[in-house]
C-alpha cells in the first residue's frame, strides 16, 4: 500500500496519481501553502525550498506578525488557514469569540498525526472508502491564550485525483463557552490572479446556468442563504486559466459535502494573490460551544486537472460514485419509471392510476411512481402536508392495494413524499403549530402554502423518523421521491428560544444536522428502497444528500432544450447516474414549448431515465416510438448511467451541444448531437469521438428515424402527385402512411482515426433537396449515434 502523504522536516507533501499538494509549518508556526497542481517529485525538506516565499522586509501600510518577525505581515503570505487580528486582512478561514468578546485568534502549530482510514463524522456525512483505506493527515493548532484547539483534516483519494478537508473545533477550556461565527472548510492561497471563477446560478426551473468571471480585483462571492444548498447558486465552482478549454488548460475545482447554506469566496488581494474559501455561509450563522465540546464543519472537495474540464469532471465523477454514493444502488441498474405528476397533477382516483400503469407497462416501463395528492384531504397544494394517512377517497384500498395491482401487471412501485413540510391547513399542524419554523406570535411569510417543521428539535426528528418508517412500510414500495418545495423565512426555532436569543444563529446548521439523522436512519431501516432527492427539483442538489440518496431530481422543468444545457452544466461536478431527467408532454408544462419526441429522449438518456406524462392520451405511433426509446435505453443503460461523459468545446455558443459516454472497457460509446435553432444553409456537422483506444476497431451507426411529411409543409407537394394543403386533414391523413426517409449512417474505422478526424455527417437539410442522404436537421433536432467495438478476425 503506497504512502500518499510524507512529511519530511515541516514539509507535508500529499500526492495523488497525477497531483501534488504541498505546506510546510514556518518558523512562526504558521502552515505556509506551498503547490497544488501537477505531479511533482520532492524526497527531502531541503528540496521544497524553491517553493518558500522568500520575506526581507514588509511591505509598508502592512501589520508584522509580532516584533520578533520583522519580515513577516501574513497579508502577504499564503496560508493553509487564517484569521483575523494578526495582520491579514483578506477573507478569514475561523472567526471565534470568547466570552470577553475578544475575535482575535493565533493558532500555530502544535503536531501533526498521518494515518490510514476515515472515520465517520458524529454529526455530518462525508466522504468514505471501502478499499485500500482513504491517507489521513491530521494537523493540530492551538490558540494557548484562548485555550481553543483548530483541526485540520486532509483526506488523499489517489485514484480519482481528489483531495478533501475539513475542520473542527474543540474549546479545550475548563468552564468557558466560545462561539464559533465562522468555520471553513477548505481554503486555497494562489500566487496569482489571471484565473477565471466558473459559477453554477439560477432559479427555480432554470438551474445551473454557468457564469464566468475574470477575477483580477476585489471579492466574488457564490452562496446561498435559503435553508438548502439552493438552486440560485450551486455549491460547485471551478477556477479555471483563461484559455483553458474541456481537453486543455489548468483547472480547479471545488464541492462541499452540505445540503444547508454554503458560501464560496473568491478573492484577489492587493498583492495579486488569489484566495479561494468554501464552507458554511457564515451570515447569521454562530454555533456556541461549550467547554469541552466539539464543532465540525463539513467536508470540502477539490481536485485539479491540466488537461481541461473533461479531466476534471472525470475525476469528480468517479470520487462521487466510489466515494460518495453508497448502498444497493450505487452501480445499480436504475429502473425506467413513470411518474403520475404531469399525467394529473391532483386529479386522479385508483382507476386513473392503473390504466396509466398498464400503459406504462405496455411500452416497456418498469416502474410506476405515484406523485403528490395521495395523502390526507390533499386535492390541492393547501393542505395536508404532515398528515401522512392514505387519501380513501382516492385509493379505496390503500397504498398496500394499489401497490399491489401495479405489481400484479408487472412493475414496482414508487411514491412521492414531502417529509420537512407542515400545511397550516392539517391535522398536525393543529396538534403541535410550535413544531414548526416560524416565531408564535409574528406574521409568518409563506412559501408554497406551506410551512417548515423544525429539524433542529429532536422530537421533530423522531415524528419525522417513525411517519415515514409507517409509510414505507404500508406496501411493497421499492422507490421513494423526497421532495422539499420551499425555502427558509423568518428562521425561528421554538425548540431553540430558551437557549439564549443568539442560539437562533444555530437553526440554519442545526436544521441540516436533523436533515441527516433522518435519511441516515431511514436509509439504514430501508436498504432496498432507490431514495431520489427533490427539492422543487435541483434546490438542494449537492453531495451531501448525494451521501444518502444516489439520484436527484435536477430540476421541475422538463422542457429537454433547457435540459440540455442544464445537464450539460450539472456534468461539470456531477456524474450523469445522479441526476434523474424525464420525457414530458409537449406542448411542455413548463416552457409550453414544441419539441420532437426523439429530442426529449435523447437529451433524458444521458441520465437516470424516464417518463413524466400522459401516456394514455398518446398516439400508436408516438407509443411505438417510445418502445422504441426504452429499448434503447435498456441496452445501452450501464453506458448511460455509467460510463465516462465528455462535452465538446461549443465556441462560446449554446446553439450546438454535443455529448459522448463511453463505457469503461472502452467496448461501447453512445453519443448525441442537438441543435437549439437552424441557420440556414448550414449543412455540415462533424462528431469528433472521444474516450475510445486507438488500436481497435469500432462500427459507427445511427439511429435512423422517418420523419413526418407534417415536417416539411408546403414542401410536400413538389413531389406529391395531388396537391396537399399544409395542416389540413387530408395531411393528417396521408401522413399515417407515408413518411420521409431518414439518414444512415455508417463506418467502421479505429479508435484514432474516429476521434482525430471526426465523423463527417451526412448533409444536413439545406432548402436546396431532401433524400435519405440528407440528415433533417432543423429546429431543436438532435441526433443518437452507437460506437461498438467490431472484432475483425485476421485472415
Amino acid at each position: 500500500m503506497k504512502d500518499m502523504i510524507k512529511q519530511y522536516g515541516n514539509y507535508f507533501q500529499l500526492d495523488t496519481s497525477n497531483t501534488t499538494y504541498s505546506f510546510r509549518v514556518t518558523q512562526t508556526k504558521h502552515l505556509e501553502h506551498l503547490y497544488y497542481g501537477e505531479k511533482i517529485k520532492i524526497d527531502s525538506e531541503d528540496e521544497a525550498d524553491f517553493l518558500y516565499e522568500k520575506h526581507e522586509f514588509a511591505a509598508g501600510n502592512t501589520v508584522l506578525y509580532n516584533n520578533d518577525n520583522v519580515n513577516l505581515t501574513l497579508e502577504d503570505e499564503r496560508l493553509e488557514f487564517s484569521s483575523y487580528g494578526k495582520g491579514d486582512i483578506r477573507e478569514p478561514f475561523v472567526i471565534v469569540t470568547g466570552e470577553d468578546g475578544l475575535f482575535t485568534s493565533d493558532f500555530l502549530f502544535k503536531e501533526a498525526k498521518i494515518t490510514k482510514g476515515k472515520e465517520k463524522f458524529k454529526t455530518l456525512p462525508g466522504s468514505y472508502d471501502m478499499a485500500e483505506g482513504v491517507d489521513h493527515l491530521e494537523v493540530i493548532l492551538l490558540d494557548d491564550n484562548a485555550k481553543i484547539e483548530l483541526q485540520l483534516h486532509y483526506f488523499v483519494y489517489e485514484d480519482t485525483d481528489v483531495i478533501t478537508r475539513s475542520a473542527k473545533i474543540v474549546n479545550r477550556n475548563e468552564d468557558k463557552s466560545i462561539c464559533v461565527e465562522r468555520l471553513m472548510s477548505t481554503q486555497l492561497d494562489l500566487d496569482a490572479d489571471d484565473y477565471v471563477l466558473t459559477t453554477f446560478n439560477g432559479a427555480w426551473a432554470r438551474e445551473m446556468e454557468k457564469h464566468e468571471f475574470k477575477v483580477t480585483a476585489g471579492k466574488h462571492v457564490n452562496s446561498s442563504y435559503t435553508g438548502t444548498s439552493s438552486s440560485r447558486a450551486n455549491p460547485f465552482i471551478m477556477l479555471s486559466k483563461e484559455n483553458t478549454t474541456e481537453d486543455f488548460g489548468e483547472v480547479y475545482a471545488f464541492n462541499l459535502i452540505y445540503s444547508g447554506n454554503h458560501y464560496e469566496a473568491v478573492e484577489c488581494a492587493s498583492n495579486h494573490k488569489l484566495r479561494v474559501v468554501t464552507g458554511i455561509n457564515p451570515t447569521n450563522f454562530m454555533f456556541k460551544i461549550a467547554a469541552g465540546e466539539v464543532f465540525e464543519a463539513p467536508e470540502a472537495v477539490m481536485t485539479y486537472s491540466a488537461k481541461g474540464f473533461n479531466e476534471m469532471s472525470h475525476n469528480m465523477h468517479e470520487f462521487v460514485r466510489e466515494h460518495i454514493t453508497r448502498g444497493k444502488y450505487k452501480y445499480a441498474n436504475r429502473p425506467i419509471l413513470i411518474n403520475s405528476w404531469e399525467a394529473s397533477y391532483f386529479d386522479f382516483n385508483e382507476s386513473k392510476l392503473l390504466k396509466l400503469a398498464k400503459a406504462a407497462k405496455d411500452v416497456g416501463i418498469e416502474l410506476f411512481v405515484l406523485d403528490d395528492g395521495w395523502f390526507g384531504k390533499r386535492d390541492n397544494d393547501k393542505c395536508s402536508l404532515g398528515d401522512w394517512f392514505e387519501n380513501t377517497q382516492k385509493l379505496p384500498n390503500g397504498l398496500e392495494g394499489l401497490a399491489n395491482k401495479i405489481n400484479a401487471l408487472g412493475l414496482d412501485f414508487g411514491l412521492w413524499v414531502e417529509p420537512e413540510m407542515v400545511n397550516v391547513d392539517s391535522e398536525l399542524y393543529r396538534i403541535h403549530p410550535e413544531w414548526c419554523v416560524s416565531h408564535p406570535d409574528k406574521p409568518h411569510s409563506e412559501g408554497r402554502n406551506q410551512r417548515i417543521l423544525d429539524l433542529s428539535n429532536d422530537e421533530v426528528v423522531s415524528y419525522i423518523i417513525e411517519a415515514m418508517t409507517k409509510v414505507f412500510s404500508s406496501a411493497n414500495i421499492k422507490y421513494v421521491k423526497w421532495d422539499m418545495n420551499r425555502i427558509f423565512s423568518d428562521y425561528y426555532s421554538n425548540a431553540l428560544a430558551q437557549r439564549g436569543v443568539f442560539a437562533q444563529k444555530e437553526l440554519s446548521h442545526r436544521y441540516v444536522m436533523g436533515l441527516y439523522k433522518i435519511m441516515e436512519e431511514l436509509t439504514r431501516r430501508f436498504p432496498d428502497i432507490l431514495f431520489e432527492g427533490c427539492s422543487a427539483g435541483g434546490n438542494r442538489f449537492d453531495l451531501g444528500i448525494l451521501s444518502y440518496f444516489p439520484q436527484i431530481w435536477a430540476s421541475d422543468d422538463t422542457d429537454a432544450i433547457y435540459r440540455v444545457g442544464a445537464q450539460n452544466n450539472y456534468s461539470y461536478g456531477y456524474p450523469q447516474s445522479c441526476y434523474t431527467a424525464h420525457v414530458s408532454a409537449c406542448p411542455n408544462h413548463q416552457t409550453l414549448r414544441e419539441t420532437p419526441l426523439d429530442t426529449r429522449f435523447n437529451v433524458a438518456a444521458f441520465a437516470s431515465f424516464g417518463y413524466e406524462c400522459n401516456l394514455c392520451d398518446m398516439s400508436k405511433e408516438e407509443l411505438d416510438e417510445i418502445k422504441e426509446q426504452i429499448e434503447i435505453y435498456k441496452k445501452y443503460r450501464q453506458v448511460f448511467l455509467y460510463g465516462d461523459f465528455y462535452r465538446y468545446d461549443r465556441k462560446n455558443t449554446d446553439n450546438l451541444y454535443q455529448w459522448i459516454v463511453v463505457s469503461k472497457d472502452k467496448t461501447t460509446a453512445v453519443g448525441m448531437i442537438l441543435q437549439k435553432l437552424v441557420n440556414a444553409n448550414t449543412t455540415f456537422n462533424m462528431f469528433k469521438l472521444k474516450g475510445l483506444e486507438n488500436d481497435r476497431k469500432y462500427l459507427f451507426t445511427n439511429r435512423v428515424i422517418k420523419q413526418n411529411i407534417k415536417n416539411f409543409g408546403d414542401l410536400i407537394n413538389t413531389q406529391s402527385p395531388i396537391h396537399i394543403k399544409n395542416k389540413s386533414f387530408l395531411q393528417h391523413l396521408v401522413s399515417k402512411f407515408v413518411s420521409m426517409p431518414g439518414e444512415t449512417e455508417v463506418y467502421l474505422s479505429s479508435g484514432s482515426a474516429f476521434m482525430k478526424g471526426g465523423v463527417k455527417l451526412t448533409q444536413a437539410y439545406g432548402a436546396t433537396g431532401y433524400n435519405d442522404k440528407v440528415r433533417y436537421f432543423q429546429d431543436f433536432s438532435s441526433k443518437m449515434y452507437f460506437i461498438e467495438e467490431k472484432i475483425i478476425e485476421e485472415n
